[in-house]
């Protein structure tokens, strides 16, 4: 069996259950256009996409009446007042799978198409940047999920060939990112709904605990 030696987290939706508080920072912008959008709507067109990508599509989808680079400091605003005064839950089985893989030695990443200063905003206040080798954001590298240059960086920082890393991810923008690096990638998707969006996927599981498993059983640790 192929020996593994690094695990790459996403973060938004793999990690840490933050979807729903991004939609609910949209929603608050769209509201004072006297405007609306379902959750099932972000979901399913908006997630795992970065800011920038998601702030276009949004503005010319609604017409908004602002230019873009005004839009996103809006949001960008929006996101470090909560992540600075809210907690955002992990995602089932992720503390247990991040603490899993460090016992067994492995070195643990995170790779993902947040800035830096929300994701140093979030690891504060949920105290797990110890347990992480490295973090690789949005604003370390020139081009972002779905793009490869995030994953390919990653692995280059570590130090690791590709086929010693396995990737976990919960979107097919990020899907996609780690598939074009030649990462082995696990979805992990508790909406079932959603997996024939992720079938490029190597494997796809509903929660962390049955990735971790998985990997236990078809890698080396």
């Amino acid at each position: 069996m192929q020996k593994l030696k690094a695990i790459l987290f996403d973060l938004d939706g793999t990690l840490i259950d933050s979807e729903y508080f991004h939609y609910q920072c949209w929603i608050e912008i769209l509201e004072t256009y006297s405007l609306s959008m379902t959750y099932e709507e972000w979901v399913n067109t908006y997630a795992g996409y970065p800011l920038p990508i998601n702030s276009k599509k949004i503005k010319e989808k609604y017409n908004l009446n602002i230019g873009l680079s005004e839009l996103i400091l809006w949001r960008e605003r929006l996101s470090k007042t909560g992540f600075s005064t809210r907690d955002i839950n992990l995602m089932p089985f992720a503390l247990e799978t991040i603490q899993f893989f460090k016992q067994k030695g492995l070195k643990l990443a995170v790779v993902t198409a947040s800035p830096r200063p929300d994701v140093d905003l979030i690891f504060a206040r949920n105290g797990l940047s110890n347990y992480f080798d490295l973090m690789v954001t949005r604003t370390d590298v020139t081009l972002t999920k779905p793009d490869p240059e995030c994953y390919n960086f990653c692995c280059q920082q570590l130090g690791l060939n590709k086929d010693e890393c396995l990737a976990f991810e919960d979107t097919i923008n990020g899907l996609t990112a780690a598939k074009a690096a030649n990462l082995v990638c696990y979805a992990i998707q508790s909406d079932t709904s959603q997996h024939p969006k992720l079938a490029i996927a190597d494997k796809i599981f509903t929660d962390l605990k049955l990735a971790s498993e998985n990997a236990a059983t078809h890698f080396t640790l």
